[in-house]
């Protein structure tokens, strides 16, 4: 058996390295080494050899990784060149998930959070140590076995930089509790039912600067969607949450809300509707705890061999949307004009900025990516 086999890290090599430097620095001393129970000295061929295996793999450690790349960018109309240089494609930063979604940039903390539905997890991504596991159980908490897609979905912070959890098996608005640096799946019941009736299965949130917040219900977390004998609402709502914890029902006439996001003056809602056969996003007027002025923002036909439908979306600064959609990415100015889009192989999920806005990180099936925007 390799000498290696407790080593699990880049990290924990360089850690092995520090202590036997400390046995070099003891002179004519043979010192054990804790776990091994080999006993080291210079005249030792066995740990002549594991140093030099141990230096072998801090190489390979401290080697630049190949970055890995996919899809590419639709330019549709001149000024997409003022938000995406030219040649830039989506970099691979993560694989191997069964439905990625999610993402959320958490700047206090410099990473970013993301769900794996049907796995019932949170992952985070940093520059440092990329993709490690965050938070389990994410979305389901009881101990009951079940299946679908049980976990978390959107994720969004609220005013105090707190995760705010759209939590499919449990069928609520969540608040994680406990901390960032030590997370547990302790969690406040922020809305889990309107007028005394259960809600389906929350699958996305925003929030906005006066502490409300504002998410879609469609039935997708529900085993049997809505044909499920555990459904109570006879619509698929989208929500208002108020600090004091009211719930009031905003829309109930589409039959897929999905995708929330809120305009750079808080004064539009924009929803995506992710149900077949027109792909559809609409804009609404708040008006208090009402929304107004009704548009159908965009709509298209779903192309044969485009993988994906209207679901989460992000608005930049300047009002601009990163919407997903069939085929990838679609990105639309604030009046609707569609600018370009972001073209991936995959049914993309979701989308997020970076604090500064330099950085989009994109869920896409089996994908975490990450592209440079201007």
């Amino acid at each position: 058996m390799s000498l290696l086999f407790y080593l699990e890290s880049c990290e924990e090599i360089h850690t092995e390295i520090h202590k036997l430097a400390r046995v070099i620095n003891v002179s004519n001393q043979n010192l054990p080494h804790p776990f091994l129970g080999v006993t080291f000295n210079f005249q030792n061929l066995i740990f002549m050899k594991y140093l030099s295996i141990l230096l072998v793999a801090l190489a390979a450690c401290t080697a630049p990784k190949e970055k890995k790349y996919i899809g590419s960018v639709e330019r549709l109309d001149p000024a997409l060149d003022q938000l995406i240089a030219p040649e830039t494609q989506p970099e691979i930063i993560g694989e191997g998930f069964e439905w990625s979604e999610g993402p959320v940039w958490v700047e206090s903390e410099k990473m970013l959070l993301f769900s794996d539905v049907p796995k019932n997890i949170i992952y985070k991504w940093t520059e440092e140590k990329g993709v490690e596991p965050f938070l389990t159980p994410s979305g389901y908490t009881s101990t009951v076995p079940r299946g679908g897609e049980p976990g978390s979905n959107g994720l969004t912070l609220n005013n105090e930089g707190q995760l705010v959890i759209c939590q499919h098996g449990d069928r609520r608005i969540a608040l994680l509790v406990s901390s960032y640096k030590d997370p547990k799946p302790e969690f406040k019941t922020l809305a889990d039912n309107y007028q005394g009736k259960k809600i389906n299965s929350p699958n996305d949130v925003v929030g906005d600067k006066k502490g409300n917040l504002f998410f879609t219900d469609p039935p997708y977390g529900l085993l049997k969607h809505e044909n499920d004998s555990s459904k109570e609402t006879p619509f698929q709502g989208v929500y208002k949450v108020k600090p004091d914890g009211t719930v009031i029902l905003l829309v109930d006439s589409l039959t897929r809300p999905n995708g929330i996001a809120l305009s750079p003056d808080q004064q539009t809602l924009y929803i995506a509707n992710s149900d077949k056969p027109i792909a559809k996003w609409y804009s609404f007027h708040i008006a208090g705890d009402s929304l107004t002025d009704a548009k159908i923002f965009f709509a298209t036909n779903y192309m044969e061999g485009e993988l994906g439908a209207p679901d989460g979306m992000r608005v930049d600064k300047s009002g601009n949307l990163f919407a997903s959609g069939p085929g990838g990415i679609w990105i639309f100015d604030p009046s609707g004009k569609v600018l370009g889009k972001i073209k991936l192989p995959e049914a993309t999920a979701n989308c997020a900025f970076s604090a500064d806005g330099k950085t989009l990180f994109l869920t896409s099936d089996m994908y975490l990516l990450k592209m440079a925007l201007k």
